[in-house]
This record gives structure tokens, sequence and C-alpha cells, in this order.
């Protein structure tokens, strides 16, 4: 292997950590909560809440998403036995030794029939709550599949495929969740409202672009200002009028009509005791790879944690960027480091296999074959925080010119494997994946370009 490349991977390996490590859920429990007498104490970036704890009777700690129990247990550091009862809902593989909180291991991206159990049982200590009931509720990223309380009338079945057609046709994961949350019983502000009279608080790592909370996790305590009438238009604007479950485009379209129960929207007084607190992000892990970045002797940019849009076309303008440094010193002069986060889509149009980072990779690599000139040295890294990039045990990939001449003398074409969405078997081949396992994390994805 090039010792050059090498290095650059390396080097963007070490900065891919040190975004991992600012939101890790553990660390950022000890940051953002503390117990000063017997006041529980929020701190994030922008305010500070103090809770007393005396004047509750009972403490749940309820948690779902890839991160929850790793955030349980930073609570249960701080709180130790003054938590009544817990219970977290995490993906498969992201559980931790909790000592008074119970974890339920649920499906991922699909929900499946241990999401029903943990939603169902989450609904049930939600009748127990009154006044003097302080619900600790610990939100992040997969905890819409984690959670998965159909609708009276509807099946897992019809809303798994729902889900996977609105995956698969490159819909975000804002239109992903406001449908999700018009056929759910405990998301768009439905847990909250199950929990009320209780006090609430919220404390959320955002996997979203914008970090808009009602989209994280399909918002379980934060008000919905989407609608049925949204969730039809997501469907016309895909054309999956005639894929959808007939049972299902025959509820959103009664819902529409006024027919179904709205989810709670904002203003709504069962908010009135529900404060929602949002501690993690991208562009925290991102400006923490910066960091390591200039560490390392690199001239660093943070250009965005907003990327959306078709992965495949995402990687030809970081491709042109990665040019510009390369040829004008521009934006960057060497060694130059451009950091990019948020989370594209793929749009299936193949039945190969791979996930978003790994096509943009392959995408990298495709446009590098036809246009080499001024991309000599440059290397492209991609991966997504919470270790896993689609369906695969890839948490992303990394292309470069190094990496394209090996696949070469393998035969690959990756023209050939980008046409066929299978991005994972051509860059396995050419030991192009990045596998970091379950990180146990998760604030979107991370891109890191390299030009040493």
């Amino acid at each position: 292997m090039d010792l050059n490349w090498q290095k650059a991977l390396e080097d963007a390996n070490l900065i891919f950590q040190a975004a991992l490590r600012r939101v890790d859920p553990l660390a950022m429990m000890g940051r953002c909560l503390s117990l000063e007498a017997s006041d529980l104490v929020v701190r994030t970036d922008c305010e500070e809440a103090r809770i007393c704890l005396d004047q509750f009777e009972q403490v749940l700690l309820l948690g779902m998403g890839k991160a929850a129990a790793r955030m349980a247990l930073g609570v249960e550091k701080i709180l130790g036995g003054r938590i009544t009862r817990g219970l977290v809902a995490v993906k498969q593989g992201c559980a931790e030794n909790l000592s008074g909180v119970s974890i339920l291991e649920c499906g991922h991206p699909l929900p499946d029939r241990r999401s029903t159990i943990a939603a169902k049982r989450f609904l049930a200590l939600g009748q127990d709550a009154d006044e003097r009931t302080l619900a600790l509720v610990l939100i992040s990223g997969g905890g819409s599949a984690a959670l998965c309380a159909p609708r009276q009338g509807l099946s897992l079945a019809e809303k798994m495929e729902t889900t996977k057609l609105l995956i698969s046709c490159g819909a975000t994961i804002q239109e992903i969740n406001c449908v999700r949350k018009h056929l759910s019983a405990i998301k768009g502000g439905q847990l909250a409202k199950a929990l009320a009279p209780a006090t609430v608080v919220s404390l959320i790592l955002s996997d979203v672009i914008g970090d808009d909370p009602d989209a994280i996790a399909s918002g379980p305590t934060v008000a919905d200002p989407t609608t049925f009438n949204d969730c039809i238009e997501i469907i016309r604007r895909y054309g999956l009028e005639d894929q959808i479950p007939r049972n299902i485009l025959h509820y959103l379209r009664s819902g529409a009509s006024g027919k179904q129960p709205e989810t709670p929207k904002p203003g709504d007084r069962i908010f009135t005791r529900t404060k929602n607190f949002l501690i993690g992000t991208n562009r925290q892990a991102l400006f923490a790879g910066k960091a390591r970045a200039q560490q390392l002797g690199y001239a660093a940019l943070v250009l965005t944690s907003r990327l959306t849009g078709e992965a495949k076309e995402a990687a030809l303008m970081i491709l042109g960027i990665g040019k510009d440094i390369a040829s004008w010193g521009f934006p960057l002069q060497r060694p130059a480091c451009v950091l990019l986060g948020g989370e594209t889509t793929v749009t299936l149009r193949g039945t190969g296999k791979g996930g978003r980072n790994q096509e943009m990779a392959l995408a990298f690599l495709a446009a590098l074959q036809r246009s080499p000139k001024d991309a000599e040295g440059l290397l492209f890294f991609s991966a997504s925080t919470d270790g896993t990039d689609g369906p695969t045990d890839a948490a992303g990939a990394f292309a470069s010119s190094s990496l394209l001449a090996r696949a070469q003398l393998a035969g690959l074409n990756p023209e050939d494997f980008l046409r066929n969405n299978d991005s994972y078997h051509f860059l396995d081949a050419c030991a192009g994946l990045v596998r970091t396992g379950p990180t146990k994390t998760n604030v979107c994805d991370i891109q890191i370009l390299l030009a040493p």
C-alpha cells in the first residue's frame, strides 16, 4: 500500500474517532447533567434548567434509540437510587449493563415484534404517571424503529412495508417520520400525552438535518406540526400510491378527511409540563473533528452539517472541492481537511447491497476514473456515526486514486457496481470499507476530505 495513502487513511480515522468521542452519550450525560443537593441540573450549550427532585414521588427513566442505553448509563451514574423504574429500547447490539433499568433490544431500521412489545410497555408505564412523577426520556436516532405501536386497525407488517418503501424511494428522514407519526400511537408527541400530567424532561441526541426535535425518533415527546395531508403529499411526491398497502393509504386518507385523530399539535396543554433539551448534534462532532485535524497539521474547514440529496451527486461536489484544493489552494492550502456532515439518500434502482456512505465513496471512485486529473493524493472518507451504513456491517467507506488502481487491477469497474447500487461488494473486494462496530451514538454521517 502507498505509504502516503496509508498515512492519510490513518489521519482520517483519527479525525473520525475524535468526532465520535465528542458525541459519546456517556460523556455527554456528564457534561449536561449534574445533581446539586436535591436539584437535577440540565445544562446545554444554550440553556439551563433546575428540577427539584424532592417534589416527586417517583422518577421514571425511559429511553429509545441507538444511543439510549449509553445515555441511561450516564444518568444512572448521576441519579443512582433516585430512579424508581426504567425501561430502554435499543437497536440490537447497542445494550449496556444497567443496574436498575430494563433493556429491550429491538429491530432496526425496520421495527419488529420486539418493537411493539417495547411500545406497549412504555405506554403502560404512562398509565401510572401522575403530577408527582418525573419522567426522564432519553431520545436518539433509531427510536422510531425501537418503539412501534400501530394505530388501531393497522398491522406491524403494513407499517414495515410502508417504511421500507419510503426508505428505498429516497425520502428524507423528516418525510419518513411524518408518515410514521401518523400511523403510530406513541410517536409525534403521543408518548408525552400518555405520560401527562407527569413532568417530562427529554434529553435528545439529534440524527436529523437541522436538529428539529419533532423529527428525531419521530418526536415522541414533541408537538407535531405535520398533518395527515402532509403524509398524502409525501406518498404522492414519490409516486407510491399504488405500492403503499391499501389499508395504510385508506387510513391516511381517512385521517386527512378528519375521521382519525391527529397527533398533538403545538400549543396543546398536554405539553405544559414537558421540556425538551437538545444535547448532542452533528455540528458538535464536526468541530471536534476539525480540532483533531488541526492537531495533525491540516488546515481545516467545516463546510456544512446539512449535506443532503443523492449520495452520488454529493460525491461529485466533494471531489470538485478536492480538485480545487489540489489545483488552486482553494478554499484551503495543502495539507487540507474539509469536513461535512448530514444525511444523503440513495434512490434504489439496482439489486445490490450498500448504504449511503458506501454509495458516496463508490461514486467518488467512479468520478475519479472518468476524470483523474488533479485528484492524485486526495482521500475521501464517509461514515455513519452509529457504526452502521444501510443493511451492512460497515460504517462507511473511503476512496482514493490508490484504491481505484487496486480495483482496476482486480478487474472491478465502479460504474458497473454503481448502476446496481452494489457499493458494498465492490468496496469489500478492494478493502475500502470502514468497519467500527456499533458506536452507541448517532448524529448522522460525517464526510472527511483530505488533501495531504
